[in-house]
């Protein structure tokens, strides 16, 4: 039997309402065990930035290295209390390092913000982080013992970015779920033992959708450091179909936050089986096209097979 890949999202009996909204749908099909099902989000604005809504499957193409692939299942993400598939699984990374000391308070204040607007999520796992790495997991129903952790953080020490990035990585690999990473953070790393490209292979092979909100912290604005960190987010979340957020004060924070839920609520689901059945560990570049002039489509870049038997 074929070994499903970190991105691949096997669907046995997915209900068709939890996709397209409507409780009357007719059964979604039933993938074989030893299919790899691909699950792609896709973000869709006009060039004003607005959210389009109202797509239906025949608007979009998806192709795998310039190969149209058939969409299975499509849908809206509005709705993911109908089936586990959909359910969201956030993820909260806090930068408490020396670097951010100036800005430690706004992060705090970030962060409390940020969860007392998103929707209660299945699962809510966070780190904080400078040269340690402190997790925790918390469910749907003792997430307020979080706010007095945040508060009463302290910061200093190195950095551990790249890290504290990849043990949330490899904690939520695999299983079902919208999987969202969320991190405050000015970029900069000190300490960790993983290098950037050795991170970016692990993001690469997720399916974790990153939205850095980022802090200028103690960098030299256009220092080297700067622009390596500034890069760095970027790159991580051009990815995997996220966005970077730059805060300058709190009156920055509701804006952010009402377009990560607008984006969280909006986004299109598009499953489907590559035709490509070879397991050879090679990155597969994804491209999500719409059939409609002026419309900007943001997703993951692509995805790794994992190696195995064909």
């Amino acid at each position: 039997m074929r070994r499903p890949g970190l991105v691949a999202a096997v669907l046995v009996g997915l209900p068709a309402a939890a996709f397209a909204g409507e409780r009357r749908s007719p059964p979604a099909p039933v993938f074989p065990a030893d299919l790899d099902v691909v699950n792609v989000t896709a973000t869709v604005r006009d060039a004003a930035g607005h959210l389009i809504g109202g797509l239906k499957a025949e608007d979009f193409v998806v192709l795998e290295d310039g190969r149209p692939q058939a969409i299975q299942v499509f849908g809206r993400a509005v709705d993911p209390g109908h089936d586990e598939t959909l359910a969201l699984d956030l993820g909260l990374l806090m930068d408490t390092s020396q670097s951010m000391l100036e800005e430690l308070k706004l992060s705090q204040e970030a962060a409390t913000r940020f969860l007392q607007a998103i929707p209660r999520a299945r699962e809510l796992i966070t780190i904080f982080f400078d040269q340690d790495i402190r997790l925790s997991r918390y469910d749907s129903e003792n997430q307020q013992g979080l706010f007095d952790r945040i508060e009463q953080a302290k910061g200093g020490g190195n950095t551990a970015l790249y890290d504290a990035m990849a043990v949330y990585l490899s904690r939520v690999a695999g299983g079902t779920g919208r999987k969202v990473l969320v991190v405050f953070t000015d970029g900069d790393d000190t300490t960790s033992a993983l290098s950037v490209g050795e991170l970016i292979r692990l993001v690469r092979s997720s399916t974790v959708t990153i939205y850095p909100i980022a802090f200028t912290g103690g960098l030299q604005a256009g220092s080297p450091s700067a622009l390596r960190s500034r890069g760095f987010l970027n790159e991580v979340a051009d990815l995997t179909g996220g966005q970077v957020f730059r805060p300058a004060a709190s009156r920055d924070l509701p804006g952010i936050y009402q377009r990560i839920l607008e984006e969280l609520s909006g986004q299109y689901v598009l499953v489907f089986v590559s035709d490509n059945a070879r397991h050879d560990g090679k990155y597969r570049k994804l491209k999500v096209q719409v059939r409609r002039e002026g419309l900007r489509v943001r997703h993951r870049e692509g995805y790794v097979r994992s190696e195995g038997a064909d």
